[in-house]
């Protein structure tokens, strides 16, 4: 809404901010960051009288989250969404198809997520909605969002997948295209809900890697620095780097309620729609393999999980105490806190590792 100010840049040159996008990603951090702190605690006491018990803990999980975890309020992501759309409807050019993209993702798997919360709020248990009817219904939200990338990309790079590390070069996947961003796009919503079960685990990783990508947006969607960089240019890209803003902000406003120990849990409401919004933006950026490195955290939790399921049907085995990997730590006899912070350390390397891949070409 805001960004219609520009056109009066010539006459008025105070509206000449407008036109930068460091100026509107620096107003959508501080946007998102104060609608959550203004309505964070209404929303917190609200979710806590509707839900009376709160979100189920399961019973074969570390003992210690029956005592700790027990009667908190789940569906804290309807926050972060409300900050973050707030922020971005106000900020972005909402003429950019990207923005949209990212928006009809985020949006999406935020109602996936909302009606799983809900269930398993309602009747108590942590099964929630069923899982094949869950990835359908995110792979064609995924796939709708990966048609309207695919129709904005520049000619030679609407079905291309580009490799980090090297210089020009381009892989046309044809139209599987659709299948393999779908792919990166659910992947990285369902690896952040995995990564979702400490205080403070997930929504710190992902304003790290929103920090990684707001950048990558920027230097990506201007050719000056594309082409410094030998990044191939993808013009509109650059609008991105609000989003992630805004994501940045609304995830810190966030934090604030779900420091340890958490008054308010994220939910699938907010971890499904957080990590779609993070792979949309590593298709649109055309650095899905980046998203890999960057996102790395969230690659590890998804990959414990499929470890031990593969193991123990195959061989009876686990291989890990307790999957997602946090668990493992945890029977291991690390504190929460140790468990977080290292985690987070984990992601800042993993994300300056993915952001060396833009010079060393």
């Amino acid at each position: 809404m805001l960004y219609f100010l520009q056109q009066f840049a010539d006459a008025f040159p105070v509206f000449n901010v407008f036109r930068y996008l460091s100026f509107r990603t620096g107003g959508a951090i501080i946007t998102a960051l104060f609608f959550v702190f203004l309505f964070g605690p209404g929303m917190v006491n609200s979710l806590r009288v509707r839900q009376g018990k709160g979100q189920p803990i399961r019973e074969d999980g570390p003992q210690s989250h029956l005592l700790t975890k027990k009667g908190k309020p789940t569906m804290g992501g309807l926050m972060i969404l409300s900050g973050a759309l707030v922020s971005i409807l106000l900020w972005a050019d909402l003429s950019n198809l990207y923005v949209w993209a990212v928006l009809l993702v985020t949006t999406g798997f935020g109602l996936v997520g909302f009606y799983d919360d809900y269930l398993k709020v309602k009747h108590q248990n942590h099964k929630g909605f069923g899982g094949r009817a869950r990835l359908a219904i995110e792979s064609v939200i995924a796939i709708a969002a990966c048609i309207i990338i695919a129709s904005q990309a520049p000619a030679g790079y609407e079905n291309a997948l580009l490799l980090p590390f090297v210089k020009d070069l381009a892989l046309n996947l044809g139209l599987f295209f659709f299948i393999f961003g779908a792919f990166v796009i659910v992947g990285a919503g369902n690896a952040v809900n995995l990564t979702d079960g400490l205080d403070g685990l997930a929504i710190v990783p992902v304003m790290i890697a929103a920090a990684a990508f707001g950048l990558i947006a920027y230097l990506v969607g201007n050719q000056v620095y594309s082409d410094y960089l030998f990044l191939n240019f993808v013009p509109g890209t650059g609008e991105l780097s609000i989003v992630c803003g805004a994501l940045i902000g609304a995830g810190l406003g966030f934090l604030w309620f779900n420091a340890p120990p958490a008054q308010i849990i994220m939910g699938d409401t907010g971890s499904l729609s957080l990590g779609g919004a993070l792979g949309t933006i590593a298709v649109a950026t055309k650095h899905e393999l980046v998203m890999a490195i960057v996102g790395g955290l969230f690659v590890l939790e998804a990959v414990s999980v499929i470890v031990q399921v593969v193991s123990f049907r195959l061989t009876g085995k686990r291989v890990f105490k307790m999957a997602p990997i946090h668990h493992h730590f945890e029977h291991l006899g690390w504190t929460e806190s140790q468990i977080v912070i290292r985690f987070w350390i984990i992601a800042m390397v993993l994300a300056l590792i993915g952001l060396s891949s833009l010079k060393l070409r």
